[in-house]
C-alpha cells in the first residue's frame, strides 16, 4: 500500500501501527447512504408537520410546526455528531461501507472530537455537494476534510479479515511471562492491539502482531524456540498483566 494511502503511527516503543486511509470514493458512498437515511427521516418530519398544521389549523399550531422544524435542523446537522460519538466513529453509512473515524494518534474519537469535526461540515458542504470537503481530501496527505483538520481526525477503512484467521493457541495451565517487567505504555500497546485487531485487514493485523510480539519477546527474554504464536503470546501477557492467571 503506497504511503499516501495509509496512516502510520509509531508508538513510544518504536512499533509502527498502520491504518488504511479511506478513499474519497468510499467516503462519498458512505455520505450517500447517510443522506438517504436523513432524507427519509426529514420526509417523515415534513409529513408530520403537514398533518399537524392541517389538524390544528383553526386552533393555531405554529409552535408545533416550529418544534418540528427545529427537530429537522437537529436531525440534519446533529446526525453525524451523535452517531459518530455513540458508535465510536461510525454512522450507518460508514458502518455499511466499512469506514471509521479515529484520531491521528490511532485512538477512538470522543464525542467532543465528533462534535468539532461535524461543526465544520457546513463549510465542507459549500458551494454544494461537499465541494470544499472534496478539495481538502484531495489536497491533504491524510485525506482530511476541514472538519478532520480541526478535530485532528482521519477516516480509515476497516476491511474484513481474510478467512485464514490467526490461530489462537490454548494452554491447559497458567503461563507466566513476567508481564510485570513491561512498562505501562508497553502494556497499553498490547491491549490496544488486542482490542482493535478485529477491525483491521488480516495482513496488517499479522504484521502489527509480529512487530509488537518481537518487542515483547525481547523485553521478557522469551526463548527463541517458544511455540506461542505472536497473538497467543500477546494474549498471555495481557491476561497475566490483568491478573487473569493467578
Amino acid at each position: 500500500m503506497p504511503p499516501s494511502e495509509k496512516l502510520t503511527i509509531e508508538t513510544p516503543e518504536h512499533i509502527a501501527l498502520e491504518f488504511p486511509l479511506a478513499s474519497a470514493g468510499s467516503r462519498f458512498l458512505a455520505i450517500a447512504i447517510d443522506t438517504l437515511i436523513q432524507g427519509g427521516a426529514l420526509l417523515l418530519l415534513w409529513l408530520l408537520a403537514a398533518l399537524t398544521t392541517t389538524a390544528f389549523a383553526r386552533s393555531g399550531a405554529a409552535w408545533v410546526v416550529a418544534i418540528l422544524l427545529l427537530a429537522g435542523f437537529v436531525l440534519y446537522y446533529g446526525y453525524f455528531a451523535v452517531f459518530e460519538g455513540l458508535w465510536s466513529g461510525q454512522t450507518p453509512g460508514k458502518r455499511a461501507i466499512g469506514l471509521r473515524v479515529i484520531t491521528t494518534s490511532g485512538r477512538p474519537i470522543t464525542f467532543y472530537d465528533s462534535l468539532l469535526r461535524n461543526l465544520l461540515r457546513i463549510v465542507d458542504q459549500v458551494p454544494g455537494f461537499y465541494a470544499v470537503g472534496l478539495v481538502s481530501v484531495f489536497l491533504t496527505d491524510r485525506n482530511q476534510r476541514l472538519g478532520d483538520l480541526a478535530a485532528d481526525t482521519v477516516v480509515v477503512a476497516e476491511q474484513p479479515i481474510a478467512q485464514e484467521h490467526v490461530p489462537r493457541r490454548t494452554r491447559p495451565g497458567a503461563v507466566r511471562r513476567g508481564a510485570a517487567r513491561l512498562s505501562a505504555e508497553e502494556l497499553a500497546v498490547v491491549e490496544t492491539f488486542l482490542h482493535r485487531r478485529e477491525d483491521v485487514p488480516y495482513d496488517i493485523r499479522k504484521q502489527t502482531a509480529a512487530a509488537i510480539a518481537a518487542h515483547v519477546r525481547t523485553q521478557l527474554n522469551v526463548p527463541a524456540g517458544d511455540p506461542a504464536s505472536d497473538e497467543a503470546l500477546l494474549e498471555e501477557v495481557a491476561a497475566e498483566a490483568r491478573g487473569g492467571w493467578r
